[in-house]
């Protein structure tokens, strides 16, 4: 019996990219069986409560994943944003993540998180899903997150917000037309308007 759990636990592993404990329990499944999978070798651990597959090969974007995991409604934003989109220079140690101005504020240390409250209107425009190691991961677009570094350049730095543009532009990941769309949205179209004629 505890092999067949077991087993279970891998195969749910194995289609989930990335298990919490907390998927067994909607599966009636005791915790006890993580841990037993866990020591046997057939699941490792990658964070507190989250566990891969033996044999999963972590990517890049792995942190983006396990944040996913942890906050299901936070939509990756800002510099990790620009880092998925290969827009920026900057590789930040925390994960970026965009909630809702008035949800409830994560409690998890892994990976570390970088929060910032968004407007239900700036929230919902501009979000693309991913998968990333087998979980849904929601990521603003080029042309939002361009918007979201002039929005927040105080934060970030209009340097990044001035490189995140150029290289939007330059590489091609979002029109003219789709960044000024996304600047209205964020309330920065006149902030971002002579760069995007610059380099127009």
């Amino acid at each position: 019996m505890s092999n067949d759990r077991m087993a279970e636990v891998v195969r749910l592993a194995k289609k989930a990219g990335i298990l919490r404990s907390r998927d067994l329990l909607q599966r009636g499944i005791p915790r006890i069986y993580l841990r037993m999978a866990a020591d046997k070798g057939e699941i490792t651990r990658v964070g507190r409560g989250l566990y891969i597959a033996r044999g999963s090969r972590p990517t890049e974007h792995h942190s983006l994943a396990q944040a996913s995991k942890r906050v299901p409604h936070g939509i990756v934003c800002l510099l990790s944003a620009l880092r998925f989109h290969d827009l920026t220079t900057q590789s930040p140690f925390q994960v970026w993540l965009a909630i809702s101005d008035k949800a409830r504020l994560p409690k998890t240390d892994m990976p570390p998180l970088r929060i910032v409250r968004f407007s239900h209107k700036a929230l919902s425009y501009g979000v693309q899903a991913h998968r990333i190691e087998g979980v849904g991961v929601r990521i603003f677009s080029p042309a939002k997150t361009v918007a979201d570094c002039f929005k927040y350049r105080n934060k970030l730095g209009l340097d990044v917000a001035l490189e995140a543009l150029r290289e939007c532009r330059r590489k091609r990941r979002a029109t003219s037309d789709e960044i000024w769309q996304a600047a209205k949205v964020c309330r920065v179209a006149n902030v971002i308007r002579p760069y995007l004629e610059s380099i127009s």
